[in-house]
C-alpha cells in the first residue's frame, strides 16, 4: 500500500484547542496576579485588624491564587504536549486534572474555613470594623473584576466543559462570595454590635464553598473516568444503529475525548452487512460525535427481526 493512500485513511485524534487555551491562559494568569496582591492585603490588615472574616477571606484567596496556578499549568502542560503522541485523543484531559485538583484545594479552604470560624466563634477578638470594611470592599472589587475577566470564555458554548475554566471560575465566584459575607458580617459588628456574625459568616461561606467543590469533583471525576458521555447520546447511537435493518448492537462504548467530542466503539450483528461506512452515516446525526470505530458480525441464524419477504 502506498504512503498517500495510508495518509488519505489517517485520522486526526487530537481535539484539543491549542489556540483557544492559550487565549485563557493569559486571562486565569491576570486573575492570579490580581488575586495574590489582594491576599497579601486582606490577610495582612486581617491580622492587624482582628477581623476573622477578613483574614479567612485572605487566606481563601491565597489557596485560591494556588488553585489558580494549577489551572495556569494545566493549560500550560497541554499546550507543550499538543502532539505528544503518548496522549491518545490529545492533552485535552490535562485540563481536567487539574480541574479536580482545583476542587480538592477548594474543599480544603472550605474545612480549613470552617474550623477557623468555629475557633472564633467560641473566642471571639475585637475587630477594627471601619478599617476592615474597606479592605473587604476591596477585595470584592478585585474578585468581580476578576470574575469579568473569566466570564466570556466560561459561558461559551464551546467552552462549557473546559473543566479547568469552570474550576478557576468557581474560585473566583468562591472568593466574590467570602468578601460579600465578610462585609455583611463587619458592617452588622459595627452597626450593632454582632462580634459574632463574624465567625458565623465563614462558616457560611464554608459550607457554600464546600457544595461548590463537591460539584466540581463531581463533574471532572465523571469524565476522568471515561463515564462523561450522558444516557442520551448512547441512546442515540443505539436506536440509529437497531433502526436500520435487523442490526442488534452486541457490545457499544460511547465516552468524551475532547470538551465538545465523543467517541463511539461498535460491534453489532446483522443478517444483511454492510460497507463500514453505511453504518458511519447512520451516526451522522449523533450530535458531538467525532470518531466512529465500527465492527460488524454476520449472522446466519434467525433474522433478528421480521423482514418484508416474511409472508
Amino acid at each position: 500500500m502506498h504512503v498517500h493512500t495510508l495518509e488519505r485513511w489517517h485520522k486526526n485524534h487530537d481535539f484539543f484547542d491549542a489556540e483557544a487555551a492559550a487565549g485563557r491562559q493569559r486571562r486565569v494568569l491576570w486573575v492570579v496576579a490580581l488575586t495574590a496582591v489582594a491576599m497579601v492585603v486582606e490577610i495582612g490588615c486581617g491580622m492587624a485588624f482582628g477581623s476573622m472574616a477578613l483574614l479567612a477571606d485572605g487566606w481563601h484567596m491565597a489557596s485560591h491564587a494556588a488553585a489558580l496556578g494549577i489551572t495556569v499549568f494545566a493549560y500550560a502542560f497541554a499546550r507543550r504536549h499538543v502532539d505528544d503522541a503518548r496522549f491518545t485523543f490529545g492533552p485535552w484531559e490535562i485540563g481536567v486534572l487539574g480541574g479536580f485538583a482545583s476542587a480538592v484545594v477548594l474543599a480544603v479552604v472550605a474545612i480549613l474555613l470552617a474550623v477557623e470560624s468555629v475557633d472564633r466563634l467560641v473566642w471571639p477578638v475585637g475587630i477594627a470594623f471601619n478599617e476592615a470594611i474597606v479592605v473587604a470592599v476591596v477585595g470584592l472589587v478585585v474578585n468581580l473584576l476578576s470574575a469579568w475577566m473569566l466570564h466570556g470564555d466560561h459561558h461559551g458554548h464551546d467552552h462549557q466543559r473546559d473543566h479547568n475554566l469552570k474550576a478557576a471560575y468557581a474560585h473566583v465566584l468562591a472568593d466574590a462570595l467570602t468578601s460579600v459575607l465578610a462585609i455583611v458580617a463587619l458592617i452588622a459588628g459595627e452597626l450593632f454590635g454582632w462580634v459574632w456574625m463574624d465567625a458565623v459568616v465563614g462558616i457560611v461561606g464554608a459550607i457554600v464553598i464546600g457544595r461548590w467543590s463537591l460539584g466540581m469533583l463531581r463533574d471532572t471525576g465523571r469524565t476522568l473516568l471515561d463515564a462523561d458521555a450522558d444516557t442520551a447520546s448512547v441512546e442515540a447511537v443505539r436506536t440509529a444503529i437497531e433502526a436500520d435493518a435487523d442490526n442488534r448492537i452486541a457490545d457499544l462504548h460511547v465516552w468524551r475525548v475532547g470538551p465538545n467530542h465523543l467517541a463511539a466503539m461498535v460491534s453489532l450483528v446483522t443478517h444483511t452487512p454492510q460497507p463500514v461506512e453505511h453504518y458511519k452515516s447512520l451516526l451522522s446525526s449523533v450530535a458531538d460525535l467525532v470518531h466512529v470505530t465500527i465492527e460488524v458480525h454476520g449472522c446466519d441464524d434467525a433474522p433478528c427481526l421480521p423482514t418484508g419477504d416474511a409472508g
